[in-house]
């Protein structure tokens, strides 16, 4: 029996006290899991998130994507795990190699040149809306939902001419 991702949540902001406390606690999981190409060398960062991490009485652990799919299929315990990503295209890649989540949870995408609204904490590239229509169409549940006990939003196909015009 390897890891179990109870939940995959993208956010810009990777793992901040909103994630540590309420998510965790939500999901009870044993360990957050942090799946970035540029955090797994940032040794600030990642000594931030510990602490985050740590307060939540919780195991943090940083990956590349090829190290978090070696891992995680090579891996026989049974802990629980949040995996944590800062967009949309990660989660896609975990997907094409083999990594398989209960729901895909959207949480913070913020604003920048050459994103638009789907709400008022989540802007999407046309890149964003492809990914996120191919993991619709290969079957994940797919939701926003910034922390738990609020409204959910679940994300069916989306049409980027239409978030432009929005």
């Amino acid at each position: 029996m390897m890891s179990q991702i109870q939940l995959i949540r993208v956010d810009n902001r990777l793992v901040h006290g909103q994630v540590g406390m309420t998510w965790s606690s939500a999901l009870n999981i044993d360990a957050i899991v942090v799946v970035d190409e540029e955090v797994v060398y940032n040794v600030f960062s990642q000594k931030l998130m510990a602490s985050i991490a740590k307060a939540a009485n919780l195991d943090i652990a940083f990956y590349t994507i090829e190290d978090f799919v070696t891992t995680f299929q090579k891996q026989k315990d049974t802990k629980k795990i949040f995996v944590i990503v800062k967009n949309i295209q990660t989660v896609r890649k975990l997907y094409e190699k083999g990594i398989r989540f209960p729901k895909i949870n959207i949480g913070n995408i913020h604003y920048e040149r050459g994103r638009y609204p789907l709400n008022k904490k989540m802007y999407l590239t046309e890149t964003d809306v492809q990914d996120l229509n191919y993991l619709n169409e290969v079957g994940n549940t797919i939701f926003y939902q910034d922390v738990p006990g609020t409204m959910t939003e679940k994300i069916e196909l989306l049409d980027f001419e239409k978030l432009k015009r929005r």
